[in-house]
């Protein structure tokens, strides 16, 4: 991976397999829910915005932090984000 993020965030696979193409929704997912500031722009430069975007309203998970920061940085409604459409259709799961 040329990125120029934490191996921290990958704990629990082999870093040097990372594919930033094909594991675009893992890398997203991973660095928008525990990177910093820093890999948030990493990944932003990288992808570029709009597909940062594709790439966020299709998660299945986000916490709501994340969720709420993504919907107003993306300027979307959360209603079209699908990790919020999921926890809709089953909320006791989401309650522990």
């Amino acid at each position: 991976m040329n990125l120029e993020l934490s191996k921290i965030l990958f704990w629990d696979v082999d870093y040097n397999t990372i594919d930033l193409g094909k594991h675009a929704p893992f890398i997203v997912e991973r660095v928008m829910t525990r990177g910093s500031l820093e890999e948030f722009k990493a990944i932003k430069n990288y992808y570029g915005k709009p597909k940062l975007k594709r790439i966020s309203k299709q998660l299945r998970y986000l916490n709501d932090e994340v969720l709420h920061f993504c919907s107003v940085y993306f300027n979307t409604p959360i209603t079209e984000f699908r990790c919020y459409i999921l926890k809709q259709s089953n909320p006791s799961h989401w309650n522990y």
